[in-house]
């Protein structure tokens, strides 16, 4: 659901209190988001625009947000242009989906200018486009050229044509209904979802001067669930039931913050997703090609019985043969086989060749079936890199993207350093681990490969307790405890943690396996990850996520 006319005509008053601004950076956190850091009044503001086709907003934010190593074209234009300037002022058109951003600059020779900031925020359509004072367009995050747009060209040096008007009433100014064409219709800045609210409230009783009224002395944002999609006025939702108010721009973070975090880190990791795919479906594709070729070596002994066959009756000239019937003198029924021959080798020639066969063979059992076991252990860590990319925040892909390196999945790019400060630096660098405080114990958990090893062998005592989800993909959980003995409260809270931040989080009875540290040892050569348990006990969970957003962990 994307925001209508009305909403933004009660973003804009909220922003323009807070200009002038100085901006200071100007960041492209995804391709369709666009971050200012500023300076004014207030103090240190984050503007964020984003022109995502659904979750497009205009808004304050107090989120972190990354910022990736190499920035766009459009937003290098938008250094170059704006880092420094000051916006003056912000103005709507009308009760339409675009706002304009006026700025004012130092050119080249250090003469004041004017330049515009148009924000369209109309679903796919939606744009940031820089316009100089002559009104002539600078850039624009999304070009359309004159091929797919004769009428409105955003390129580079054409002229800008604002967006159409629609040329409907003002609810706020003209409130007389026509009973004959619809809400969004008649008047402006409605949408669908809100000319909907506004028809159930007048069915119930309400007038639409009432319905308006309320709109302009709102400051929050309600949001409610409709059919398992998220709806948001501000406004209460009566047509939908029961929602949540939040202070206006706070509520577009929680509802479009996390949302939007996995297409940001798909974005600026977008490489390794594609790596560890790639090399996902290429050991998918070699296994069956592996268990092919064991079966074929498993099946060798034919080889053997054919040489000595050949040998035990004396074949000699079978040049020119292509196959002799041979009794088999193994089998109790005494039956006859067919033995296929090379037409250039004579008896003893074919008997070699079956002997040189069997004997590869042999001795590619050991081989493939080695082959197979890596496969497999391959197969099960880059399902398990796919697991953890899913459930990652910013921090724990860029983790991610540092252990595919270590791996060799990866080029490292890195600068050539000293052995002894890369040593120094792998040891003083540990990875971010989360820490959850329950009842009277400290809960830690990783939730990529690097972390788990950190926590598990170098953070975790030996007498603290470990957890991880049984033939799953998953965190190491530890609780951090004075005492040997762990309440059934905590147990399960920690089982929980183990078991939702698994790939089993969407399954039910979960089984999570626990013992103690020492309990634990480290198998040779493994993977990042991985551990050997000796002696452990199993409990068996429900994950439950609103337990754990209720202890303070994002289960986003």
């Amino acid at each position: 659901m994307a925001l209508d006319g009305i909403l933004l005509h009660k973003i804009i008053p909220e922003i323009s209190a807070a200009m002038p601004l100085r901006i200071q950076k100007i960041w492209q956190i995804s391709n369709t988001e666009i971050l200012f850091q500023a300076h004014g009044t207030p103090g240190k503001v984050q503007l964020l625009v984003s022109c995502h086709s659904v979750y497009n907003r205009l808004l304050f934010s107090k989120r972190d947000y990354p910022t990736p190593a190499e920035p766009g074209n459009f937003v290098m234009v938008l250094r170059k242009y704006l880092e420094g300037a000051t916006m003056e002022s912000i103005e709507q058109a009308g009760l339409d989906r675009w706002c304009k951003i006026t700025l004012r600059h130092h050119n080249t020779i250090g003469d004041l200018e004017n330049l515009y900031l148009y924000i369209e925020l109309m679903g796919k359509y939606a744009n940031i486009i820089l316009v100089s004072e002559e009104g002539k367009i600078i850039d624009a995050l999304k070009r359309i050229p004159p091929f797919e747009n004769s009428r409105r060209i955003i390129q580079t040096g054409a002229m800008f044509v604002p967006a159409p008007s629609q040329n409907k009433k003002d609810p706020f100014v003209e409130q007389t209904i026509d009973p004959e064409l619809s809400l969004t219709k008649q008047f402006a800045g409605f949408s669908p979802f809100l000319a909907k609210e506004c028809e159930y409230r007048m069915a119930h009783g309400q007038s639409f001067s009432d319905f308006m009224k309320e709109i302009e002395a709102s400051r929050s944002l309600y949001i409610a669930d409709d059919e398992n999609e998220p709806v948001f006025h501000c406004i209460p939702l009566q047509s939908v039931g029961k929602c949540v108010s939040y202070p206006l721009f706070e509520g577009f973070d929680v509802l479009y913050y996390h949302r939007e975090e996995k297409d940001r880190i798909r974005q600026i990791t977008g490489d390794v997703y594609h790596v560890v795919s790639r090399n996902l479906k290429h050991q998918q594709q070699k296994l069956p090609r592996l268990l092919s070729e064991l079966d074929t070596a498993m099946d060798c002994d034919k080889y053997r019985l054919w040489g000595d066959l050949l040998y035990t009756y004396n074949v000699r000239d079978t040049k020119g043969q292509n196959s002799i019937n041979l009794v088999n003198y193994e089998d109790p029924d005494q039956k006859e086989i067919r033995i296929p021959l090379d037409v250039k080798l004579d008896g003893p020639g074919n008997a070699r060749k079956f002997y040189a066969r069997y004997n590869k063979l042999k001795k590619g059992q050991t081989y493939v079936q080695e082959q197979i076991d890596l496969c497999k252990k391959e197969i099960d860590y880059l399902e398990g890199m796919i697991e953890q990319l899913d459930q990652a925040d910013f921090t724990t892909a860029s983790e991610i993207r540092e252990e595919l390196k270590e791996q060799g999945y990866l080029r490292n790019e890195q600068k050539k350093v000293s052995k002894s400060k890369a040593r120094k630096k792998k040891k003083d660098a540990l990875p971010h681990i989360t820490e959850v405080k329950f009842r009277d114990s400290l809960i830690s958990f990783g939730r990529n490969n690097l972390q788990n090893d950190a926590l598990t062998w170098h953070i975790a005592r030996r007498s603290d307790l470990w957890l991880h989800a049984k033939d799953y993909h998953g965190a190491h959980v530890v609780i951090h405890s004075e005492s040997p003995q762990i309440d059934e409260d905590t147990l399960r809270f920690a089982a929980n943690v183990a078991a939702y931040f698994s790939k089993g989080r969407n399954s039910s009875s979960v089984p999570v396996n626990y013992c103690p540290v020492r309990n634990l040892k480290k198998i040779p050569g493994a993977k990042p990850g991985m551990v050997q348990l000796g002696a452990y006990k199993t409990i068996y969970i429900d994950p439950d996520g609103e337990q754990l957003e209720k202890a303070g962990i994002n289960c986003d």
